[in-house]
């Protein structure tokens, strides 16, 4: 067991059949929690379950649509029926769509919004109204630096992460009153997982990770570190951090750059056919946590030539304006 026992803390964690969910579903059971496993998935929930034994824990799967709110409910009073409480619940069930807004169907569009955002607000209702009950509790959503930044061809996404932060944003405010109840936000960079395959895509270009590319057990860790020492919003991955930073100090020249660079980051040249991935049903392609883009350049330890320009331009660009100040106020 790892430092920092969790024994006797139950843990929700929803999506947690692939990618960050399971990889955090490991994290916690490493360190002796009670793991409650949700995702639709119910073969890969119970492939989940036994990892999160054989590693020190105790687990429970329970087959989830985070989109109906009827399960999302079941989920809890499961959770509770055979644990007694939950201590953390874990938002972490999320699809994607690539493609420009005017392509992107409006039936995907409003599914990416049922699972995104109307999934963490069930999960979150069902999560609050035990923590109200109990005095205490850790809520934990997950966003995206997306949800700062936003990016082209990936406008339901993007609207989906914004709104997940507004409304932990909106809780945090409503548990003043108990102090003991906390709301955090998660905004990881790019994490490799199988969500690039998942996603649905009406692009019309096979869609990749952008490097640099970080580990979904990084993500893993700070969510374990937040149920400890709640923080209200962390930012995930030092690319992200710095392109946060760059966006509050120069909003437009950082609109401008994204629009022209992202979209390439994310689609390749080669094309693929129109497909709406995993956002209505799941895609049995039976990977689990990781999506293997760390290689070469993409290991988020490497800079990229795309985070050297995301970050770089942006600072030449304010150095230069800053000569050229200067230079006026010399001649003046």
């Amino acid at each position: 067991m790892q430092e920092g026992s969790f024994k006797g803390r139950v843990v929700v964690v929803t999506g947690a059949s692939s990618g960050i969910g399971r990889a955090t579903a490991h994290a916690f059971a490493r360190r002796g929690a009670t793991v409650v496993l949700a995702a639709r998935r119910e073969e890969m929930l119970r492939d989940a379950q036994r990892e999160c034994a054989e590693l020190g824990g105790t687990a429970l799967a329970v087959p989830t649509d985070v989109t109906r709110e009827q399960e999302v409910e079941r989920l809890a009073r499961e959770a509770i029926g055979r644990f007694g409480h939950i201590d953390i619940w874990f938002n972490n069930a999320g699809v994607g769509v690539f493609g420009r807004f005017k392509d992107i169907p409006t039936e995907v569009w409003e599914q990416v919004m049922r699972t995104n955002v109307f999934g963490t607000m069930y999960g979150a209702k069902a999560a609050m109204r035990h923590f109200r009950e109990r005095g205490r509790g850790v809520l934990i959503n997950h966003a995206s630096i997306v949800g700062r930044l936003a990016k082209p061809d990936s406008s339901a996404y993007a609207t989906s992460k914004f709104a997940i932060r507004g409304l932990s944003e909106a809780l945090r405010q409503e548990v003043l009153d108990q102090p003991e109840i906390h709301v955090c936000t998660i905004l990881p960079s790019v994490i490799d997982t199988p969500f690039y395959e998942h996603a649905a895509n009406y692009s019309h270009h096979r869609v990749r990770a952008a490097p640099p590319v970080y580990p979904p057990e990084k993500v893993a860790e700070t969510v374990v570190a937040l149920a400890r020492r709640p923080r209200a919003e962390v930012v995930i991955g030092g690319f992200g951090k710095a392109a946060v930073t760059l966006k509050r100090l120069m909003p437009s020249a950082m609109t401008r750059l994204n629009g022209r660079l992202l979209n390439y980051g994310f689609l390749a040249q080669e094309p693929s056919p129109e497909t709406s991935g995993a956002v209505f049903e799941p895609m049995r392609d039976g990977r689990t946590v990781h999506g293997g883009w760390r290689k070469g350049g993409n290991n988020g330890g490497v800079p990229s030539l795309l985070a050297l320009a995301l970050i770089g331009l942006p600072l030449g660009w304010m150095a230069l304006r800053r000569g050229r100040a200067a230079a006026g106020r010399g001649s003046a």
